[in-house]
């Protein structure tokens, strides 16, 4: 069995190849299941360095547990342990800002149901405020937390994404779905078009089937993602 900590360091390599890293900008975590502490990259690296061996352990409470030799970014534990804090139903947290995802962010309609891709966020997004950088713990955590609510993914407008899971690769399915959506609401919206409506009850209906279609959201995905990594 793979560990937590080999797997979230797997998550960073997928996401490299994918092209939805920020050069040392955003950050990814997870916990183990019940845990008061959760693993996060070192501040300075890009995610194609990221290995089990350098990611840091820190607490809740923002002190670094272990991998005290690397550099902490302190948003990271703003938006992490704020999460995690609160939310004990979720083990993973990525934070990410794509061209794509900032610019649905930036849109005043946010992500709109026009693609089978972001019919499987129907009803199942929020948003939450721009507020410069995230570090202050009361000012921007509560607020955080508060603005996620019982969802698992947000934007964070002018500023990018973020997906949550009850596993790694909960949170690595969301984040991939989401990316296309925006890439293809960008796409569709740049083309000046009349745009066709999806209707309600078919958008209802289409998430719930997309969500339920296995019974451990994105493991198949996930196991795809690690024969690409593994093999090269």
């Amino acid at each position: 069995m793979i560990s937590i900590k080999k797997n979230l360091s797997y998550a960073y390599q997928i996401l490299a190849k994918l092209g939805m890293d920020d050069h040392t900008y955003t950050h990814l975590s997870a916990r183990p299941e019940g845990a008061q502490y959760y693993y996060i990259n070192p501040f300075g690296l890009r995610f194609e360095e990221v290995t089990e061996d350098n990611l840091l352990k820190v607490s809740f409470d923002g002190n670094v547990l272990e991998g005290k030799e690397f550099q902490y970014n302190k948003t990271g534990y703003i938006i992490h342990g704020s999460i995690y804090k609160s939310r004990p139903d979720l083990t993973a947290i990525f934070h990410l800002h794509t061209v794509a995802s900032v610019a649905v962010s930036c849109m005043k309609d946010g992500l709109i149901p026009i693609s089978q891709w972001a019919l499987h966020f129907y009803g199942k997004v929020n948003y939450h405020d721009y507020n410069s950088l995230a570090l202050d713990n009361n000012a921007h955590g509560i607020d955080l937390v508060r603005d996620l609510a019982d969802k698992k993914i947000m934007f964070l407008r002018h500023h990018g994404m973020i997906t949550c899971g009850k596993t790694i690769h909960e949170a690595m399915f969301y984040c991939y779905h989401l990316e296309l959506a925006c890439k293809t609401q960008i796409a569709a919206l740049s083309s000046g078009a009349e745009l066709l409506n999806i209707d309600q009850k078919i958008c209802k209906q289409t998430n719930h089937d997309l969500l339920s279609f296995e019974t451990d959201l994105g493991f198949r995905d996930w196991q795809s993602w690690l024969r690409w990594v593994v093999r090269e």
